[in-house]
């Protein structure tokens, strides 16, 4: 709850970058301080930090079951409830552009790899027009596998994103 403050002020940074970019994502009222208390009190909030251990940006990683994606116009890739749902991902604008987004989720699908390996996918969703993130989910490996009317509005069209973790065996 320390960080309270610190997520919220990169989610807002974040809001307004997609705003400035044309993106109708996050221009409501989500992500909020209610969501982020969510995140936190659950275990799901995280910060990404530099090497020089500066804060640059948040991401929420959900544990399944998710219902947000129970309208899922898609397949999955693998039917599973051993999956995790990364939601909430910002890296804020003063650190924007020096690979953080992309190192990020390397660092993330390499821990899940690792540490977690009873996780078998790691799912997300961006909105139609948020093409900085559908790149660093495709960099990333992430395959297309469907689509979300209205998640958050009436309107929305949201892509959803998986990815199968490779299950290490020692």
């Amino acid at each position: 709850m320390a960080d309270l403050e610190v997520v919220v002020d990169i989610l807002r940074d974040g809001r307004n970058q997609l705003a400035e970019r044309g993106v109708d994502q996050w221009q409501g009222d989500y992500p909020n301080v209610t969501h982020v208390k969510e995140d936190i009190e659950n275990g799901y909030a995280y910060l990404v930090k530099a090497d020089d251990g500066q804060t640059v940006g948040t991401l929420a990683i959900v544990e399944a079951p998710d219902y947000f994606y129970d309208k899922l116009n898609g397949k999955w890739l693998i039917n599973t409830e051993n999956y995790v749902v990364i939601h909430r991902v910002a890296i804020h604008s003063r650190h924007a552009g020096k690979g953080y987004a992309s190192k990020l989720f390397l660092s993330l699908i390499e821990y899940l790899e690792t540490e977690r390996p009873e996780i078998k996918s790691i799912r997300l969703s961006t909105n139609e027009n948020n093409m900085a993130m559908q790149r660093i989910a495709t960099k990333s490996g992430f395959k297309k596998v469907g689509t979300l009317h209205g998640a958050f509005r009436p309107s929305e069209l949201s892509y959803v994103y998986e990815l199968l973790t490779k299950v290490r065996v020692a």
